[in-house]
């Protein structure tokens, strides 16, 4: 199941609109991998992540995920700043298999523009995207 709320990547990570800009401050996006992607992993073992307060370029590298199978590179979906990481990984990384959409998030980012979302796949896209 692709949530249809969400904001797809490529790279198969999903996007949801936390909170929109508000005067100076930008809007807040949770980012997370897909259900697709988790499966192809496989059982995630490990999670490394970015810090609070670093700051991040769109489809840069910014953490990784290493599974029972390989180690996959987690890319910024948007350019922006984290204002939170889901610590709760450091010591149960498999919530990120159980539980993709929910309490398996990777990180809270504070984008710089929220205008990138647009350029994102929504759920129909992403599912053609899988699907080829």
């Amino acid at each position: 199941m692709i949530p249809d709320e969400l904001h797809y990547t490529p790279e198969h990570e999903w996007v949801r609109l936390d909170s929109a800009a508000d005067g100076a401050d930008g809007a807040i996006v949770t980012v997370g991998i897909t259900d697709f992607a988790q499966d192809a992993l496989g059982d995630i073992v490990y999670v490394s992540l970015p810090e609070a307060g670093e700051t991040l370029t769109q489809a840069a590298s910014v953490g990784e995920l290493e599974s029972t199978k390989s180690v996959s590179d987690l890319y910024a979906p948007l350019a922006g700043t984290v204002v939170a990481r889901n610590e709760a990984l450091d010591q149960t990384p498999e919530l990120v298999n159980s539980d993709p959409y929910g309490e398996g998030w990777l990180l809270r980012i504070r984008l710089d523009d929220e205008a990138g979302l647009d350029d994102l796949m929504d759920a129909a896209g992403y599912q053609a995207q899988i699907d080829t």
